[in-house]
């Protein structure tokens, strides 16, 4: 049974490499929150959440459990209780967001904690299905200069490397998170930003609790001291900046971290929403050129090059996350198989060379 906290989960929504692991741990910071690091179960199965029939149909509720359970196992950070698929198809409501929420809710359980929330930043495409299901859910809308977006996705393994398309997706998602700010309200989604974060901490986490209904504390405002906070830092250099202080010293990386034709190019995508979002723009940004798709291309494959490269040297967490992909490509490939025979309450060889494709990969 689920206690009223737990009815009121937290979802962090935006653009990756906005700061969303730094506001991660302040929330999970707090003694009635928890908010373990995503295994982004809505951004890999709602692709093909139409594959598995209606959930309310046991059978077809214990295959979705079954493949949201082994993208967890696969995860790149590591949860630390282990979850119970049979409770997870006894309590989930018949929803890929119902099955996602019971997996949460059992972390939450073992956490000790009332309520849990979510970070994945790609849940801003699915406001209306979790308020569906959780009318009293609460949405952070996390904003960065997306400039500085660019600038750290183009030196990390997470999200786009080439500036030109992380812009892209920043204006796509902005706009989503603007959407449902308008559609649901200022009592249902908050809108905050990430240089108000750094700048004024103990102001933004005040008004942060104040929209959540909980008291603010000072764990809160120095979230690199947690234990969670050390192993997240320790398992990639691309979250490493979480355990140090909260501090404005990534604010306007940018101008290290992008040329200027990138710059102008990031504020030329992003313009109109930049602008209403409060951030400055670049005037000569009109006039920059749009690259050629073949430039795009290219660039993009010399930069996910050089920082896989840097992940496999230095990430402690490069194998997982390679298996984590691997699974949901062959995943994909099984459900996205017209000629795979796949139907609710059967299975097929597709899925077992599937399983068995994952398992000869990882060394399993």
């Amino acid at each position: 049974m689920m206690s009223p906290g737990s009815e009121s989960p937290i979802l962090i929504i935006g653009t990756e490499r906005s700061g969303s692991n730094l506001l991660r741990l302040v929330l999970n910071a707090h003694s009635r929150i928890t908010i373990p690091h995503p295994p982004h179960f809505m951004r890999f199965l709602a692709p093909v959440a139409h594959r598995y029939g209606d959930l309310a149909v046991e059978g077809n509720r214990r295959r979705l459990v079954e493949d949201a359970l082994a993208l967890l196992e696969r995860h790149p950070h590591p949860w630390p209780h282990p979850v119970d698929a049979d409770r997870v198809v006894d309590e989930a409501k018949p929803t890929l967001f119902g099955v996602v929420a019971a997996i949460y809710d059992q972390h939450r359980a073992a956490e000790r904690k009332a309520r849990w929330g979510c970070k994945s930043t790609f849940m801003v495409n699915h406001v209306d299905d979790v308020l569906a299901d959780y009318p009293n859910a609460r949405f952070i809308w996390l904003v960065r200069d997306p400039c500085d977006v660019a600038s750290s996705a183009k030196r990390s393994v997470f999200g786009y490397c080439h500036p030109y398309r992380m812009a892209r997706l920043w204006r796509e998602q902005q706009e989503r998170g603007r959407t449902a700010l308008a559609k649901w309200g200022p009592e249902v989604v908050h809108l905050l930003k990430y240089e108000d974060l750094v700048s004024d901490t103990e102001r933004e986490v005040a008004r942060l609790c104040d929209f959540l209904g909980e008291r603010s504390e000072t764990a809160m405002l120095e979230p690199h001291r947690s234990p969670a906070a050390q192993e997240t830092a320790a398992l990639s250099r691309s979250w490493r900046h979480v355990g140090e202080p909260i501090s404005t010293g990534r604010v306007g990386h940018h101008v290290r971290g992008l040329s200027e034709s990138e710059r102008l190019l990031v504020d030329k995508v992003t313009a109109p929403v930049k602008v209403s979002l409060g951030y400055r723009i670049d005037p000569r940004s009109e006039f920059q050129p749009d690259p050629s798709r073949f430039d795009v291309a290219l660039r993009s494959a010399l930069l996910r090059l050089r920082v896989e490269s840097r992940s496999i040297r230095e990430d402690r967490n490069c194998a997982r996350r390679l298996r984590r992909d691997l699974y949901v490509r062959l995943l994909r490939c099984v459900y996205f198989n017209p000629g795979s025979g796949r139907s609710p309450g059967g299975s097929h060889p597709d899925r077992a060379w599937c399983e068995r494709g994952i398992a000869s990969r990882s060394g399993r």
